[in-house]
């Protein structure tokens, strides 16, 4: 191989491209791709408040929802799913919830209304000497049960609870930062390497 070529290689090419500013690009993106990671989970987390708020106050639980969902599909570092430790799911709608327990109680008490009337009328008939009213319970129940009395309808769980992954890597700038920390990186330890490697070789 021709040193001379290699020598003047290393001292026009390689030397010129100093290893402690590259160093320095290299920090620099990634201590911006650290904040635009930290930035995207803030923003998350005031999204999924969001959440919370509307969902005690029923205001717009389903646009909070929707806000909070588009935001988490496309942006690192937000991910709300459920790991192997936790108990619950990260987003639950527990007044949500609620409130739709109480409009199948109130559903169900609103059709068994006029029934429970006749059913009470009958007890009253069947157990006219029972004064203390004890008999008459069971009596009620049994008279709703047996003549198409509704119960609450089941709430299945799955409607208050959710879970929203992040992207591996987004087109942001905690993404984009991220891409240009590993590639100063590589080029870095690609400099050095080549420049202990020239050095010597045109020694």
């Amino acid at each position: 191989m021709d040193k001379k070529y290699w020598h003047h290689f290393w001292v026009h090419r390689i030397k010129p491209v100093k290893v402690q500013y590259l160093l320095i690009l290299t920090a620099v993106c990634g201590i911006i791709c650290v904040g635009a990671l930290r930035h995207n989970n803030q923003v998350m987390g005031q999204l999924r408040q969001d959440v919370f708020t509307a969902d005690k106050n029923n205001t717009d639980v389903v646009g909070a929802l929707q806000k909070l969902q588009a935001y988490v599909t496309s942006h690192m570092n937000t991910s709300l799913v459920k790991d192997d430790n936790a108990v619950y799911p990260p987003i639950q709608l527990q007044y949500t919830y609620q409130r739709l327990q109480e409009a199948a109680k109130e559903k169900a008490a609103a059709a068994n209304a006029t029934l429970y009337s006749e059913a009470q009328a009958y007890c009253e008939r069947v157990n006219s000497t029972d004064f203390s009213g004890r008999n008459r319970v069971p009596c009620i129940e049994k008279y709703v049960t047996d003549n198409g009395g509704q119960k609450p309808a089941a709430i299945p769980d799955s409607v208050y609870k959710f879970n929203f992954a992040s992207p591996r890597w987004s087109a942001d700038l905690a993404g984009i930062s991220l891409v240009l920390t590993v590639l100063l990186a590589f080029l870095t330890v690609l400099r050095f390497v080549a420049g202990w490697v020239l050095k010597r070789f045109t020694k």
